[in-house]
């Protein structure tokens, strides 16, 4: 059965079914497009009521989607601004982050102010929900599961609030939900969507580094799809190819301007290697001890270990003949080599974090407040700070610990910070007192995705061309969303990374969930054959 079907078969449509309602006229034509004919405009229009009513959840999902951001567009003028927001409006910290984010903004700043910016990321986080519910159709899921499924990434604050922030996570978003729809258009893709789904990913890494692990969950896919290896081969080696296009076009302007084929500098994860050792109990030299924190030092975490000026790795001696960086290294090396289960274990709880019941503030990792609305504008000293007459004044550090220049926010970016206080205590409450996707909820759907991307390898042969398809498109979100959330951990727990999982984790919580539903009915025992004297109970066929 096609999956292009699935959006017929999710609503009864099948079979003689859709002759009943209109697939053939009583003149033997067809309805207009259903022939190949395009369908006029007024047409459309004529149908759009019709199209509501049947995906009237979904519908209500996004006109409440929509309120909640033109709510924060209002609430909060002309933008919020972050501390990474420098480097893609001023150039900051130059070659921490890839810059593809900053190049969105010069096309959007053409025409626009960041006004402009914050109401094209948040049609792009309505478009993303459309998107996750259209390919779900198609994967065979009923309405209202995908409908719930597309909800998380349409209702939750926190997904509503970074859109509001100059920052490039909606980008990122936007990337990797498309990437991942065209690759699961059909059942088995073409190259043609290979190629456009390994631009899209591999597009995805200029924008933030973390992309460049997708190309594993794609891979993965396409061999798990295909049914010959040379089909495997080749669908593989087409997006391989695609993913690295933008990657290499990329590192390459980076090696012309900058003499570094890169995307930009790794992040860093001595923070989080420091910040977990025993530091009593670890064997060091003499010169490398005093760069090891206190165990109050280590309770602010793995970023303020590895940013803050005041850090023992920044404010330790440093004996001649020796420098910082070799001390530090010194330092990795030994907890990495007598502490690993340390390391591991820490990286093991943070994941866990995701599904606690409530999101509580905690010194350990980065602020919570960053992510959540306030009822004030907000500032984050010596980087961005408001005047007395509440003009934004942005502090650009060209390397760290360096100087600041400190500058007005660009005219032509936007007027003074405005915040509509009632509009913004709306937007706060409804964040905090559950406008947001549980913890619980989360485990669920991801257990839900596990399960059902199992059964979709085990039984690959016998499961119904139905379950199949489910069960793939349920493995490549399962492993994706393993790929993002897990990955950032390694480095430092933050709630801005743990975004993708509203992406992510529902759809493969209800794939994982027709996966499970589809193999009790393969387990009921097939109805017997009819007796005489009972034929008459028999249905009717169609």
């Amino acid at each position: 059965m096609e999956p292009g079907n699935a959006a017929l078969r999710t609503s009864g449509m099948t079979g003689p079914h859709l002759v009943a309602r209109g697939g053939v006229t009583g003149t033997g034509r067809q309805p207009p497009g259903q022939d190949g004919t395009p369908v006029p405009a007024r047409a459309r229009l004529a149908q759009l009521p019709g199209l509501l009513r049947r995906h009237w959840l979904v519908t209500a999902a996004l006109a409440a989607g929509l309120v909640l951001r033109v709510l924060a567009t209002v609430a909060y003028q002309p933008a919020l601004i972050y501390v990474d927001t420098l480097k893609y409006l001023y150039g900051a910290s130059p070659g921490s982050d890839p810059l593809g984010y900053m190049y969105i903004l010069r096309a959007i700043l053409a025409v626009g102010n960041l006004t402009t910016v914050v109401a094209v990321q948040h049609l792009a986080g309505l478009a993303m929900g459309a998107a996750l519910y259209a390919v779900l159709l198609r994967r065979g899921v009923n309405r209202w599961l995908a409908a719930l499924a597309a909800a998380p990434v349409l209702l939750d604050a926190y997904q509503v609030q970074i859109e509001q922030m100059i920052m490039p996570d909606v980008w990122f978003e936007a990337l990797v939900v498309a990437g991942l729809c065209v690759l699961l258009w059909q059942t088995a893709p073409p190259l043609r969507l290979c190629a456009a789904a390994g631009v899209l990913l591999g597009g995805s890494a200029t924008v933030h580094q973390l992309g460049e692990v997708l190309i594993v969950p794609a891979v993965l896919y396409l061999l798990v799809t295909a049914t010959a290896w040379r089909q495997a081969l080749r669908t593989s080696v087409v997006l391989v190819v695609a993913f690295l296009v933008p990657i290499v076009g990329y590192s390459s302007v980076n090696y012309i301007k900058h003499g570094h084929f890169q995307l930009a500098r790794g992040q860093q994860s001595t923070g989080r290697i420091v910040a977990a050792a025993d530091c009593a109990t670890l064997k060091l030299p003499a010169d490398v001890r005093p760069f090891c924190p206190t165990p109050h030092q280590q309770s602010f975490g793995p970023d303020w270990i590895e940013h803050s000026k005041y850090s023992p790795l920044h404010t330790a001696p440093v004996p001649p003949g020796k420098t910082r960086a070799q001390l530090t290294r010194q330092l990795t090396s030994a907890i990495k080599s007598q502490q690993p289960l340390r390391i591991a274990g820490a990286i093991g709880l943070d994941s866990l974090r995701l599904f606690a019941v409530t999101r509580s503030a905690d010194a350990y990792t980065t602020p919570l407040w960053r992510w959540q609305f306030q009822t004030h504008y907000p500032v984050f000293p010596h980087w961005v700070t408001l005047s007395p007459d509440h003009t934004i004044i942005v502090g650009v550090q060209v390397k760290l610990f360096g100087k600041l220049f400190q500058k007005p926010l660009k005219p032509a970016y936007g007027g003074p910070a405005q915040v509509n206080v009632p509009i913004a205590s709306f937007l706060r409450s409804y964040q905090l007192d559950g406008g947001y996707t549980p913890g619980p909820l989360y485990a669920v759907l991801a257990l839900l995705g596990v399960a059902g991307s199992v059964i979709a390898l085990i039984r690959r042969s016998s499961a119904s061309p139905g379950s199949r398809a489910a069960g793939l498109a349920c493995l490549l979100f399962t492993v994706t969303a393993a790929a993002l959330l897990l990955s950032p951990d390694v480095y430092e727990f933050s709630w801005r990374y743990q975004l993708p999982a509203a992406l992510t984790l529902p759809p493969a919580g209800v794939l994982g969930l027709i996966v499970l539903l589809g193999l009790r009915r393969q387990a009921r025992p097939p109805a017997g054959p009819a007796t005489p004297g009972n034929e008459a109970a028999a249905p009717a066929a169609g």
